[in-house]
């Protein structure tokens, strides 16, 4: 499938809740420099937000990423859908995080994803339709 895996049964911290469910997912690379913040300051905030990014409607998981000697930090998003993804761009929560004078240069780009060779290889997303 060239577009987003199609994906059912995401894993929930509540057994069952979303039985039956199918997800378009998508995946979302995010890429930024600090600017004026330090990486220990970075990733004690790091600790404070990962909470509120867990509650985050249509989130399935995010990969903290740190490049130290290239001032490169990031993340990994696994969305539900392209929806879930594009209203997490409308939060509170997200128009905070671009506009922080100690966030620069961040880029994102968002990907499908291949369904046959991602459930060869195992991808923990969900269980393939």
């Amino acid at each position: 499938m060239a577009g987003g895996g199609r994906y059912q049964d995401r894993p929930s911290s509540r057994p069952g809740a979303n039985k039956g469910k199918e997800w378009d997912v998508q995946v979302q690379v995010v890429t930024f420099n600090l600017n004026g913040l330090s990486d220990a300051d970075y990733r004690r905030a790091c600790d404070g937000w990962a909470p509120t990014l867990a509650a985050a409607p249509g989130l399935i998981s995010k990969v903290w990423l740190a490049d130290v000697a290239s001032n490169t930090y990031g993340g990994v998003y696994t969305w539900v859908d392209r929806q879930a993804m594009e209203a997490f761009a409308l939060s509170d929560f997200f128009k905070a995080f671009v506009s922080n004078p100690g966030i620069a240069n961040i880029a994102a780009r968002d990907f499908g994803v291949l369904d046959g060779p991602s459930r060869i290889t195992g991808t923990p997303v969900a269980v393939a339709a």
